[in-house]
């Protein structure tokens, strides 16, 4: 093919004739909607469709001579892939969080010229970080463009699936009782008005739910709450009558999606409006009035949603129950094909793993796009085969497997990594040393209110103590079927805030890994929820806090090189294999039972 000629030269080329025509060195294109989102609307995946990148996170830059790509190490080498031939270089960062891309532009763009972003799709705070070092270099910020739909011909529109109820039992917290408690919340920092955009949020304080976005039960939306009524800013035919009266019935009226800028403007002077400086966008922010005083600080729903219930955390441990016993059939399945000699590959992993967690009780969808990589493949955290691009499983090596799905009582979130043939040492020594570093952290003790990236480095330490790191963190939030992904702790090398203290009823996951790349790699994850732990007899500390795991599935043995484990970290497996077994064996009959009891046998 004629690089000079394929797609995303060609929309790099359109796009740097309309921002020579409006006078714009350089457009900042993030991954970004106007509620912050990770996972895109496709209305919103510009970076992907002016790059070919389709990692889920990256920073895309196009300047009227260069382009650049920002994306940590999780996808650089998926990204040297999808970039080649495009004219779009690959700028290597440590996290998803940095901001490289600022410095670049501080240094590739000259004093004077002008600098765009979509102000409508910048976070808050993202905004302010970027307009402080654009204006140390005396470059101009312009965040009133939005240039998608002047390159963009076949823009897709905004989503219009319904929105549906989350109803009790799984609902287990009235909406009225969580909109006291943010209102409570607003109280403590004398708001007299909240504003939310991050849909998450949304869904959680209203007991809503959609499909606006892949993989996760949400829908596009803005809420704004005062003391006594909320605005719901949905698009139209979204929500039924039965549902809008159920609505009105709590205090929550309807109005139109894009009707949210003018409700902002519309604040009376001398109201007290609450919007966090991370989960709202710089143009909301600028619409509105200066008479209204603003007070930034975090959702009380970001918090609140954080800490699950008895009951919420009861029923995600049966939809944790459901989700182990339909991997004990597709495992079964799947080695007992392949011991016949029967053909597998990436793409039917994916297919039969997703149609064996579709017959389970409560299933609703996937929590995020299943990442089946054998080999090589696996080296790339967030890979994804397709059609056009997948392995054959066969040989000797490893084939490791994250998926999930979203249940009506929770969502779920597991890695697990399987022998093909005969693995080597080398994969033997990798794969013991991420178990070490999930079972270190599975295993910690730690006072309440820790920040949370505290305690990244308890997991990595068995692999560090090796010469071994990798490049994501350790351990994310997990909504209540909702996101798989939320906040606000977070195990990682993030600098702490207080707003990452460690909370009875949190959800996290564990997660270290290993990646050869071209070789292999090993991840190994559970979900893990926060609980009170025993106070041990003379403790100077009034309240500990320890993990208990809630992902029910077989680690495998046959990986294991024996000598580097401790007597107390085989107890531990030999333990966890113990209650799996337990808990799955009710639930699974024939080769799925005799799967699981086979792979739970103690070493």
């Amino acid at each position: 093919m004629d690089t000079r000629t394929s797609p995303i030269r060609l929309r790099i080329d359109r796009l740097r004739e309309v921002l020579t025509a409006e006078g714009v060195q350089a457009l900042l294109v993030p991954s970004s909607d106007p509620h912050l989102s990770e996972y895109l609307p496709g209305r919103w995946q510009g970076r992907e469709w002016f790059s070919g990148f389709s990692g889920s996170m990256g920073t895309l830059v196009v300047t009227v001579d260069q382009a650049a790509l920002f994306a940590d190490s999780r996808y650089w080498v998926q990204a040297e892939a999808e970039l080649a031939g495009t004219g779009i270089g690959l700028e290597k960062i440590p996290t998803g969080n940095a901001s490289a891309h600022v410095d670049w532009l501080a240094a590739h763009v000259p004093a004077g010229a002008v600098v765009a972003v979509d102000g409508q799709v910048l976070g808050l705070a993202a905004a302010q970080a970027l307009k402080t070092a654009l204006d140390k270099a005396r470059i101009v910020l312009r965040t009133d463009l939005d240039l998608l739909d002047r390159v963009w011909p076949e823009r897709p529109a905004l989503p219009t699936a319904p929105v549906y109820e989350h109803r009790a039992p799984h609902a287990s917290t009235p909406r009225a009782a969580k909109l006291a408690v943010v209102r409570q919340g607003m109280a403590r920092h004398q708001a007299t008005h909240h504003f939310v955009s991050t849909v998450d949020d949304i869904a959680w304080i209203t007991n809503l739910r959609g499909s606006d976005v892949s993989y996760n039960p949400v829908f596009l939306a803005h809420l704004l709450i005062d003391a006594n009524a909320a605005t719901l800013f949905v698009g139209d035919g979204k929500v039924d009558a039965a549902l809008r009266a159920a609505l009105a019935a709590d205090g929550v009226q309807l109005a139109a999606y894009a009707q949210a800028p003018q409700a902002l403007a519309a604040l009376g002077a001398g109201s007290v409006l609450l919007v966090d400086p991370k989960r709202v966008t710089f143009g909301l922010r600028q619409a509105v009035p200066a008479g209204v005083a603003v007070v930034e600080a975090i959702n009380p729903s970001t918090l609140a949603k954080s800490r699950k219930t008895a009951e919420e955390a009861a029923y995600v441990r049966e939809a944790m129950a459901e989700d182990g016993a339909a991997m004990c059939e597709f495992y079964a399945e799947f080695e007992a094909s392949m011991a016949r000699g029967e053909h597998w590959d990436e793409l039917k992993v994916d297919e039969r793993l997703s149609a064996a967690r579709a017959r389970r009780a409560g299933f609703v969808g996937l929590s995020f796009s299943t990442i089946a990589g054998f080999n090589a493949n696996g080296a790339m955290p967030h890979y994804r085969a397709t059609p056009e691009s997948f392995a054959r499983i066969e040989g000797d090596g490893l084939l490791l497997i994250d998926s999930g799905g979203q249940y009506q009582g929770g969502t779920t979130d597991i890695t697990r990594v399987w022998p093909i043939g005969t693995p080597s040492a080398a994969m033997q020594r990798d794969y013991t040393l991420v178990l070490k570093g999930t079972m270190a952290l599975s295993r910690t003790r730690f006072p309440r209110g820790t920040l949370s990236p505290m305690l990244d480095a308890i997991a990595r330490a068995p692999l560090w103590a090796e010469g071994v790191e990798f490049g994501h963190g350790t351990g994310h939030g997990v909504g209540y079927f909702l996101n798989v992904h939320e906040g606000p702790q977070s195990i990682s090398k993030a600098i702490p805030t207080p707003e990452m203290a460690m909370e009875p009823g949190m959800i996290t996951s564990i997660e270290p890994g290993v990646y050869r790349p071209g070789q292999w790699g090993v991840r190994i994850e559970n979900l893990v929820l926060n609980v009170p732990a025993a106070t041990p007899e003379g403790a100077t500390f009034a309240e500990f806090l320890e993990f208990e795991t809630l992902t029910l599935c077989p680690i495998d043995t046959r990986c294991i090189a024996r000598s580097l484990l401790r007597a107390d970290e085989v107890a531990w497996l030999n333990a966890y294999h113990a209650s799996v077994r337990e808990r799955l064996a009710p639930r699974v009959s024939g080769q799925a039972l005799a799967w699981l009891q086979a792979r739970t046998q103690p070493l």
